[in-house]
């Protein structure tokens, strides 16, 4: 494990010299002295949409997408590393239908089909899943060290449990591998932009096998005192305790230090170009983020039909705020006025066991288990946030910290959750595939108040299902069609308050057919989805007396997305996605007794879409890429829209020989003035300026 020094990127040295260490070491000396070489082609076969691609997220039975009758997405390391995606978020608003919503507040978030945030979108890591705390969650934030990352559109709660109503996205590590191999990564770009990774993997001893994966960045951003510094350590573990016997160990070690950018003012209700390059936050201001996470997993192959696995997780992570997060802009005086001065820290731990037993017999696989998990969260805070100041909108002295509110412990919750879940999949014939699931979830958050407040037990449960058909057409053409459920908490369950302790989850439906189709031996595939998606019990106003919040409200979504990428020619690939959302409140009465009905969800946008066209050839690689994401609402009362936009990236890569990559690559080509999202209806956060990337890659 490795800490972060303020003004200095981690160095990568000690991690590269204890790589260097294992590959010297006895316990690889039964191993070839000769390294195998990991060649680069220079014209490689594309990857398309990965239909033929087993699914280790819409399913425990690891179904291909094509089987699956679901719509699910992947983009391998390959695909990422091609387009230059430098973060995590980059990748998945390529895929069809996910938008971007973070900001510093809430780490990582995005928006799927007409539902957003990380209380409707969950975010998973090798199918391990950390419980939200308030609205956060913090990673997986970069690609490295991951193999593929899969997109399950729609609810996906017989899987996952209650959170998961409009996507999942699940990061898929490297696996360890018993054949020697080496890679890494060194950029330079805009931004007094700096990177490094290194990964690697290998024999351990003659029944298993490890892998490496380590990575630093640090920036200075586009703003001013834009600095942000993220690093991690992924280590992993395979071995045969047993000719049918096998345990999986991980442990892993992040930290991130984001921007510490809260958005920019609006002046007159737009976006100013003149204050681009502008951070209102305070000098001292601080974000910072560290989790731990520890994983055993032991399998038991009875025989060649039944396996038994019990997986025990262990997570820890530590999230500190102290910023000056709202500003406006004042016309008359044009000066620029900062309040809610905001310190807040998370403490989280998290225990969990998943039990479960597969059978893969002919016709039929059927998966079955039971999972539990114990949260503890603690939530400190200063509390009403008070304390303003102003600056002038160019050229200010940002000031210091200085709030008049103590720093205090506030809660603690202790939740506690049980689940059962079947999966069955039965071939009824060799063209026809029934896929059915249930699920049952049980919470208890128990809360004490740690400022003398009164504390509260709340259970909560649902019953989940899923049914889904394929009907394979040919081998290459599938049409499947499905109904599931899921359900939502309406807040984060770690932080869930008095108010709302009596809700109950909310719960969804989804209706979906679609068509999955490969041609030509997979030069050319697309698939096309239609689905409709209800949700109850969200929260309102009481009709009869508007001063009360019931639940009772509902929201609903229908929609169309569109996934291609067609082989051109030997050397030319085009790749597109298209995703229109029909989303709207069905009832909903907000403050003051107005009605929302009809109405579209904030951070949704009607349209979005992205278009790839590559070339491959003699050693030389080229993507031009187009972003498109239709105007979004702010608010419930629509009052008030984030503007369209669309923004092209590229990248030019050249192998200087079979080992070694140089990529360029160009971000907003146009350098388009664009708000990714807001932050209240005063400040957008404002996305990156045009800029360039230098990276080198070695695999040997």
């Amino acid at each position: 494990m490795f800490s972060f020094r303020p003004a200095n990127l981690p160095s990568l040295h000690p991690i590269v010299a204890a790589i260097a260490v294992l590959y010297n070491s006895g316990a690889w000396a039964q191993q070839t002295d000769i390294m195998p070489t990991v060649t680069v082609q220079g014209a490689m076969e594309y990857e398309g949409l990965g239909l033929a691609r087993q699914s280790a997220t819409a399913s425990r039975l690891n179904l291909t997408a094509q089987e699956l009758p679901a719509s699910v997405e992947s983009l391998s390391a390959d695909t990422m590393q091609a387009r230059g995606d430098l973060q995590v978020k980059d990748a998945i608003t390529r895929t069809t239908g996910l938008t971007d919503t973070s900001s510093p507040g809430n780490g990582v978030a995005y928006s799927a089909r007409g539902f957003a945030g990380n209380g409707s979108i969950a975010l998973l890591e090798n199918g391990q899943r950390p419980q939200v705390g308030s609205g956060t969650a913090t990673y997986p934030s970069d690609p490295w060290g991951y193999e593929y990352i899969e997109v399950l559109r729609g609810p996906g709660s017989v899987v996952y449990g209650s959170g998961t109503t409009g996507a999942t996205i699940n990061a898929i590590r490297k696996a360890p591998q018993r054949l020697t191999s080496f890679e890494a990564m060194a950029g330079i770009g805009g931004g007094k932009a700096l990177r490094g990774g290194v990964g690697a993997t290998g024999a351990f001893g003659e029944k298993g096998a490890f892998r490496l994966d380590a990575y630093a960045d640090r920036s200075d951003g586009f703003i001013d005192r834009g600095q942000s510094r993220h690093g991690k350590i992924l280590s992993s573990m395979a071995y045969a305790l047993a000719p049918n016997l096998d345990v999986d160990l991980s442990l892993d070690h992040l930290e991130q230090e984001p921007q510490r950018y809260f958005g920019t003012p609006l002046v007159g209700g737009r976006i100013s170009r003149e204050l681009r390059d502008q951070n209102y936050n305070v000098g001292d201001a601080d974000i910072s983020f560290k989790d731990d996470k520890a994983v055993a997993r032991l399998t038991w192959r009875v025989n060649p039909a039944l396996s038994i696995s019990n997986e025990l997780a262990y997570m820890k992570a530590h999230r500190n705020w102290r910023n000056v997060e709202y500003y406006s802009y004042d016309t008359q005086a044009k000066l620029v006025e900062r309040s809610d001065y905001i310190a807040i820290q998370h403490d989280q731990e998290q225990t969990g066991n998943r039990l479960e037993a597969r059978w893969n017999a002919s016709s039929n696989r059927m998966v079955a288990g039971w999972e539990a998990a114990t949260i503890n969260f603690t939530h400190t805070n200063n509390s009403p946030y008070g304390g303003s100041s102003t600056v002038a909108p160019i050229g200010f002295n940002p000031g210091v910290f200085d709030s008049p509110d103590p720093l205090r412990p506030n809660f603690n919750t202790d939740t506690t959750s049980h689940a059962l879940y079947l999966e069955d999949a039965y071939t009824i014939y060799p063209s026809l595939l029934l896929l059915a699931g249930l699920r049952h979830d049980q919470y208890k958050v128990e809360r004490v108040s740690l400022l003398g407040a009164a504390g509260f037990t709340s259970r909560l449960h649902s019953n989940t299902v899923r049914l889904g058909l394929t009907w394979t057409l040919a081998a290459d053409t599938a049409l499947y069609g499905q109904v599931s459920s899921g359900s939502d908490p309406v807040s984060s369950l770690l932080s869930l308050n008095l108010a709302n302790s009596r809700y109950k989850l909310t719960g969804s439906r989804q209706v979906e057919a679609g068509i999955k189709q490969s041609l030509a031996s997979g030069k050319a595939e697309w698939t096309a989805a239609l689905y409709r998606i209800s949700k109850d019990d969200i929260i309102t106003r009481d009709p009869s007396n508007p001063a009360l919040s019931i639940q009772g409200g509902e929201q609903s979504s229908r929609g169309v997305e569109l996934s291609s990428s067609v082989n051109l020619t030997q050397e030319w690939r085009l790749e597109a996605n298209l995703a229109y959302t029909d989303a709207r409140f069905d009832q909903l009465i907000e403050g003051g007794n107005v009605s929302r009905a009809g109405n579209r969800p904030a951070d949704v946008p009607k349209m979005s879409s992205n278009l790839w066209l590559n070339y491959r050839s003699n050693g030389w690689r080229m993507a031009i890429g187009a972003r498109y994401v239709g105007e979004r609402f702010i608010d419930n009362g629509n009052t008030q829209a984030l503007p369209a936009y669309t923004t092209m990236d590229a990248s030019l890569g050249w192998n200087v020989n079979r080992n070694v990559l140089l990529q360029l690559n160009l971000r907003n080509l146009a350098d388009k003035l664009y708000a990714s999202t807001s932050y209240s209806d005063s400040q957008y956060l404002l996305g990156d300026r045009r800029h360039a990337e230098l990276t080198i890659q070695w695999r040997y």
